[in-house]
């Protein structure tokens, strides 16, 4: 009788929480020929060399043709717009985020949103959307997508009968936010994938119907869509993974029999994000990430609470207060690695308006541009400064205001991202501002 333990598996990233990977990463990369790194190195060259001619010709017959395009082989470097270290680094660490396959990566969070889109469909096809979008992906769906032969129906997912009833035999991809912009609805991924695999399930794969998630809001820390049922994961970089404000971004991350679509779309529409523009989140967004969000959540909830007892405020939305529609959903789906319940950092309140005129959030509004110190009216959101603005005339503004209304989005609502700022701050400046709206 043996009476020996097996051996241990190494302390290594397979073995890592995912707090500690997010600060490490992929800790072994063929990108870099040296990659004993403490801090990530930023290329800052538009073209590389090339030690032949037949090796070039291989570069560029993998990307010409999307042949050879391997993550798991040497990568051949050839110009900045195709692949470069940094970014392709930041790849590596955001696919592991997300469990994913594979991630890539864009200029913007809308220009990662049209690939994904654009890669799964063909001119005389359809998706099906959200009703609730952020406003510059519903002005794509509604004023760009059509120019290319592409129809879309919003339709509201948070019911299973309404995505049923939308879907046509030319629909490819189903496409929304969860929690959605602004107003926190939660789409149930897994619903969603359901219906997708009945559709499925009487198609071939070339027709096949695609779940495609924005997971913006909630962030892999507390929601990762592809373990939920999603295909593909959009993630504006700009936004929490970024973290600081300084750079614009954008991935999706999926299987990789995705990976060289996505990469020839990059290529050819040149949607490419520059490696001054990756070093950010890669070597200071992700690595803060859990601690940024375990935080800004604390935050979140004591606000929403003391949002929710003020007396000229008719309603908050926050996944973690026991009053949200939603919130048996939330606690299923937004959990972190560990499996605590994660609901987030935004918030979005709607202030009493009996005459529906806008004026008491403009009010408001105003008043935090003029006066406080620890809010900043700004759009975006996920930084570690809390920005607060107003959907309905600002992010949201590509939408026809009936359409708005119709869909729920009212003048009063106000849209506000927690930072790092200390809670007692942050709702004195609520406090003061609310007194004058």
């Amino acid at each position: 009788m043996n009476d020996k333990a097996p051996p241990a598996l190494p302390h290594d990233e397979r073995t890592s929480q995912m707090r500690t990977r997010l600060i490490h990463g992929v800790s072994h990369s063929a990108r870099w020929d040296y990659d004993h790194h403490v801090v990530p190195p930023m290329t800052a060259s538009a073209t590389f060399r090339l030690d032949s001619a037949e090796r070039g010709a291989e570069g560029f017959e993998a990307f010409g043709r999307g042949e050879g395009l391997d993550p798991h082989r040497e990568p051949i470097y050839i110009y900045d717009r195709l692949d470069e270290p940094t970014c392709g680094m930041l790849q590596d660490n955001l696919a592991a985020a997300e469990c994913g396959e594979m991630a890539v990566c864009y200029a913007s969070g809308m220009a990662a949103i049209s690939a994904a889109i654009c890669t799964l469909t063909r001119s005389g096809e359809h998706i099906v959307a959200h009703k609730v979008l952020y406003g510059c992906t519903y002005s794509l769906i509604e004023n760009w997508l059509p120019r290319y032969g592409i129809d879309a129906t919003l339709a509201d997912l948070t019911q299973a009968g309404a995505l049923r009833q939308a879907i046509r035999p030319g629909t490819r991809v189903i496409y929304f936010e969860t929690p959605v912009n602004p107003d926190l609805a939660m789409i149930d991924i897994a619903a969603v994938r359901a219906v997708a695999d009945e559709v499925n399930a009487r198609r071939g794969p070339e027709d096949r119907l695609w779940v495609v998630v924005d997971n913006t809001f909630a962030t892999p820390f507390c929601q990762r869509p592809l373990t939920l049922g999603a295909h593909l994961v959009c993630q504006s970089l700009t936004k929490a993974i970024g973290g600081f404000g300084t750079d614009i971004g954008g991935a999706v991350i999926g299987p990789r029999e995705l990976r060289r679509p996505l990469i020839l779309y990059r290529k050819d529409f040149g949607g490419s994000l520059s490696p001054k523009g990756a070093w950010p989140p890669l070597v200071c967004g992700l690595p803060t990430l859990a601690a940024r969000m375990a935080n800004y959540q604390k935050t979140a909830h004591r606000v929403a609470e003391f949002l929710e007892k003020h007396p000229k405020v008719e309603r908050v939305l926050y996944p973690g207060l026991e009053s949200f529609p939603q919130a048996a959903l939330a606690r299923r789906q937004m959990r972190d690695y560990h499996g605590k319940f994660a609901p987030g950092s935004m918030l979005y309140f709607v202030l009493r308006d009996p005459e529906g005129s806008g004026k008491p959030a403009a009010r408001m509004i105003n008043a935090i541009a003029d006066s406080a110190y620890s809010i900043t009216l700004a759009v975006s959101l996920g930084q570690i400064k809390t920005l607060i603005e107003a959907p309905f005339t600002m992010t949201h503004s590509a939408m026809p205001a009936e359409e708005k209304l119709a869909k729920g989005l009212l003048p009063g609502g106000i849209r506000l991202s927690i930072g790092l700022e200390d809670w007692h701050d942050i709702i004195a400046d609520l406090d003061s501002a609310l007194g004058k709206a």
